[in-house]
């Protein structure tokens, strides 16, 4: 077994490489992975056992269409998460998120197909379903993205399931939740929250603090791609998420506590522009599929907390 995954030095891609090159996803302890990413500001090698003997790492666009066809056949599946995937980065310049996130997942899907890849995960998020006041979305939601990034991320999905239907690619695409977890990028509220109290410094809360987001810890989330992998259905799409519903404003005090701060280091900003309330999705599909979140919410944010405090190192060289 040959998996090919994109964006594989990221937060959530290279937790996906870790534990299947740990064992930890049964009939594939000896799959060959090939990572295959930019190296973008939010790509890290330092993420990876580099020198694995299952490992290949290749430096490389989703974009070009001869790096691709060089590296991809003979692959039995693609794991799809390469994704330009920060609003704020979006809200000031949406172009490379266009290009990253269709252009360069239509080019991956035409690769794939002239490839005979035998499966195509692709990786998206709740974000493109807007916001919900009260409810849940369920996977047959319209798409109704209020961001450039989010749009992006639409658009993407659009390719891949295009791609099913005209060429009969088996594509799967999941719709997760909020990640958290070691390893991610400090410019998202999480990490640049942890790391801005450990330093000493406040934190910006944007707006009042309402927003609601579902948050799911990165093993879980990896965990259930890899069951719509192996057990998904092709044309499908699959919600992932944890059910466990904050605000912006509890998490900034759980994480300002967790932290041994106060509330004095809450900086209250400007709200961002288009921010969506609410995010809540339906898990009845995914659950079906024989999925449950193992990481308890408060557990996984102490964790969370304490590899951060742990590895400064990590993240001290991070981009601001």
């Amino acid at each position: 077994m040959k998996v090919f995954v994109t964006g594989g030095a990221g937060f959530i891609g290279s937790q996906y490489v870790r534990a299947m090159l740990a064992g930890e996803y049964a009939g594939y302890e000896d799959a060959e992975i090939t990572v295959f990413d930019l190296l973008t500001y939010a790509g890290n090698t330092a993420n990876l056992p580099i020198g694995h003997e299952r490992l290949t790492f290749v430096q490389g666009d989703i974009r070009d269409a001869q790096a691709l066809a060089a590296h991809l056949p003979g692959h039995d599946a693609v794991v799809h998460f390469a994704a330009e995937s920060h609003v704020d980065r979006s809200l000031v310049g949406a172009a490379p998120f266009m290009s990253s996130n269709v252009l360069g997942t239509q080019q991956l899907l035409d690769a794939a197909v002239t490839a005979e890849v035998a499966t195509f995960v692709h990786v998206s998020t709740d974000e493109v379903y807007g916001s919900i006041e009260t409810g849940s979305w369920d996977e047959n939601e319209p798409l109704l993205p209020n961001s450039p990034y989010s749009a992006s991320k639409a658009g993407s999905d659009l390719c891949a399931r295009a791609a099913w239907r005209t060429h009969g690619l088996d594509v799967r695409i999941t719709r997760c939740s909020n990640n958290y977890g070691p390893y991610q990028n400090i410019e998202k509220l999480i990490p640049l929250f942890i790391t801005n109290l450990l330093r000493g410094e406040t934190v910006p809360l944007y707006g009042d603090g309402r927003n609601v987001r579902e948050w799911l810890h990165v093993t879980d989330h990896c965990a259930a791609i890899q069951l719509v992998l192996t057990q998904g259905s092709a044309g499908e799409i699959y919600n992932i998420g944890s059910g466990v519903e904050v605000t912006n404003a509890e998490i900034t005090h759980k994480l300002i506590e967790l932290c041994g701060a106060d509330a004095s280091s809450i900086r209250h900003v400007a709200d961002r522009k288009g921010h969506d309330l609410r995010y809540s999705l339906d898990l009845g599909k995914i659950t079906k599929l024989g999925f449950t979140p193992a990481v308890d919410f408060a557990d996984g944010l102490r964790s969370t907390v304490d590899w951060y405090r742990e590895n400064a190192a990590w993240w001290s060289s991070e981009a601001r």
